[in-house]
C-alpha cells in the first residue's frame, strides 16, 4: 500500500540547507497500522506530509496504492493530481483539528465529499458523525464543541470518504488523557472496520504499541523497527 524508496527532504534556512529526511526507505502493507515515534525534529511530521503530497520531496520515490485501489507515484504527480488522489484515497487527522470555524460539524464533514462530487455528501457525513457519537451535534459550530468533540468531527471528516490510507499526526496531543483515549479507540475501530492502512505519529510509547509495527526515527532515518506481538490490547 505504501512503498517509499530513498526519500529525501532538504529545506533552506538562514544557516544553510537543513536535511530533514535522509534516504528513508519504508514499506507498509494494506490494512497495517504503523506507529511512528521519535524525538522532535526527527522527521515524523515531514514524512506524513510527503506521503499526503502536502510537501514536495527533494529526492526519492513514494508509491501508494495497489492493483485493487489503483496506485500512484506521489512524487511524480502534479498539484491537481495530488489533490484528486488525496480526496479519493487519503484521510488526515491533525493534532490541531483544522475545522472550518464558520461551518457546522455536519458541513465540515460533508465538504470533502461535496468537493468530490458525492450527491449523498450530507447523508454520509451524518452517518460518520453518528458513528463517532456526535449525532446530536450536527448543527453545532466548532466554537460550540469541546476539544474532544472537535477531534471527533475531524476524525469523522477523515474517514467519511472511505480512504485507503489514514494519517494521524499526534491526534490526542491537545486532549486530556481520558478524552484522548476515547478518540484513539474510535480511530482504531474505524480503521479496522474500513480496512484502511493507518500511520500514527505519537510521542506516547503505549499508544504506539497498539499498532502492528513501530518505527523509530532519528535524524531523518529509521533507526529501529519493532513488530508488536501482543495485539490483545487493540
Amino acid at each position: 500500500m505504501i512503498d517509499i524508496a530513498d526519500l529525501r527532504l532538504t529545506l533552506a534556512s538562514d544557516a544553510g540547507p537543513v536535511n530533514i529526511l535522509n534516504g528513508l526507505n519504508l514499506q507498509v502493507a494494506a490494512k497495517e497500522s504503523l506507529g511512528i515515534v521519535g524525538p522532535s525534529g526527527s522527521g515524523k511530521t515531514s514524512l506524513m506530509l510527503l506521503i499526503a503530497g502536502l510537501e514536495q520531496a527533494s529526492g526519492g520515490r513514494i508509491r501508494l496504492g495497489n492493483a485493487e485501489t489503483g496506485d500512484a507515484e506521489v512524487t511524480a504527480l502534479s498539484e491537481d493530481q495530488l489533490a484528486l488522489y488525496r480526496r479519493r484515497h487519503i484521510g488526515i487527522v491533525f493534532q490541531a483539528f483544522h475545522l472550518i470555524p464558520t461551518m457546522t460539524a455536519l458541513e465540515n464533514v460533508a465538504t470533502p465529499l461535496e468537493l468530490a462530487g458525492d450527491s449523498k455528501a450530507f447523508e454520509i457525513a451524518k452517518r460518520a458523525l453518528e458513528e463517532v457519537g456526535l449525532g446530536h451535534r450536527l448543527g453545532h459550530y466548532p466554537s460550540q464543541l469541546s476539544g474532544g468533540e472537535q477531534q471527533r468531527v475531524a476524525l469523522a471528516r477523515a474517514v467519511a470518504p472511505q480512504p485507503d490510507i489514514l494519517l494521524a499526526d499526534e491526534p490526542t496531543g491537545n486532549l486530556d488523557t481520558e478524552t484522548g483515549q476515547k478518540v484513539i479507540e474510535l480511530l482504531f475501530n474505524m480503521q479496522r472496520r474500513r480496512g484502511a492502512t493507518l500511520l500514527l505519529i505519537t510521542h506516547d510509547p503505549a499508544l504506539a504499541r497498539r499498532c502492528d509495527r513501530i518505527i523509530h526515527l532519528a535524524d531523518g532515518r529509521i533507526v529501529e523497527e519493532e513488530i508488536v506481538r501482543n495485539q490483545a490490547a487493540k
